[in-house]
């Protein structure tokens, strides 16, 4: 394979298109243009023809495209992008009378508090026993002591008693 030689790439998205070699990279890679894009390319897989295209080293894609003019072949040729402006996100912000109308809701929200209701005096008469039953029962639980435990106690204190005197007699 030499520079300037026709091939016809057998691999990728261009397979079956015909180009020329432009550069020799190493011993494995090429520089192709043509009716391909103009990349590094293997030579595996390219396939040489027997026609020549006198160019220079490292030609230019205009170079390459004379070259094709006059063997009457077709040209890779992209057009170029306008560089336009980026269109921009646009934020969705709030009318004056969403933000009102988002107001009035939070006042609402936080104004309705709990008023307490009024009960009839029989009501209040009512509970004012049941609380006064309530502290009348506590009241006898704490000051009444419990006869269950007092025996026990007793007994417990009789007993640490005679071990001390037992032990005091002891070591005399």
């Amino acid at each position: 394979m030499k520079q300037g030689q026709l091939c016809v790439k057998l691999a990728g998205r261009d397979a079956g298109r015909k180009c020329v070699i432009v550069e020799i990279l190493d011993k494995n890679f090429v520089t192709i243009d043509g009716n391909v894009r103009r990349r590094k390319c293997n030579k595996i897989h390219l396939i040489p023809l027997k026609e020549t295209v006198d160019i220079k080293n490292k030609a230019s894609h205009s170079d390459v495209i004379t070259a094709f003019k006059k063997l009457k072949l077709d040209v890779w040729e992209t057009k170029p992008k306008k560089a336009g402006e980026r269109p921009r996100k646009i934020r969705k912000g709030k009318t004056a009378e969403e933000k009102e109308a988002q107001q009035k809701v939070k006042k609402e929200k936080y104004s309705k508090k709990e008023t307490p209701v009024k009960e009839s005096g029989l009501e209040t008469k009512v509970k004012a026993e049941i609380t006064k039953a309530k502290d009348s029962e506590t009241e006898k639980k704490v000051s009444e002591p419990q006869e269950s435990d007092t025996p026990k106690k007793e007994k417990e204190t009789s007993d640490a008693k005679e071990k001390i005197k037992k032990t005091a007699t002891k070591n005399s």
